[in-house]
């Protein structure tokens, strides 16, 4: 399949107490820095759709987990992609949808992207981050778990 022009990250996220949660970062194997589960859409897919595949392919979560889709949006510029030259000359960045998904077994299999993983609090796993558009989705999704609002 050829692949879409746009990008999903999925926070595999638990709960573990009554307002407190804990949210999967993956340690990346070819560039070594900690992140969501990340990955392109293929043709005729929607987010969502790709957001399933990728959290199956990268770290076993059975695609019928419950997902959250977040109002986080990010560009990211073609450059990042190396499949970018499908996508034409007029094609300068491309959207990356965001969600959060709760898992209930703490273990996750990971694929060959990914040397470790770990499950973190909300501080340390957005200190960990190195895109600010993850971070920013991060942020809208333990505000949207904690349920304090956009601005609590």
């Amino acid at each position: 399949m050829t692949r879409a022009p746009f990008q999903v990250l999925v926070y595999p996220y638990r709960q573990v107490g009554d307002d407190e949660f804990k949210y999967a970062l993956l340690k990346r194997s070819d560039q070594g820095f900690w992140q969501a589960i990340a990955g392109g859409g293929e043709d005729g897919e929607t987010p969502l759709e790709a957001a399933r595949r990728e959290t199956y392919e990268e770290a076993d979560i059975p695609p019928e987990s419950p997902f959250l889709q977040l109002d986080t949006v990010e560009p990211i510029p073609v450059t990042a992609f190396k499949d970018s030259y499908l996508w034409g000359e007029d094609v300068y960045a491309v959207p990356q949808y965001c969600f959060g998904m709760l898992v209930q077994d703490e273990r996750l299999y990971l694929s060959r992207e990914h040397t470790t993983y770990r499950w973190l609090e909300y501080d340390e796993a957005h200190s960990l981050l190195k895109f600010d558009g993850d971070k920013t989705a991060l942020w809208e999704l333990d505000k949207r778990l904690s349920g304090q609002g956009p601005r609590g």
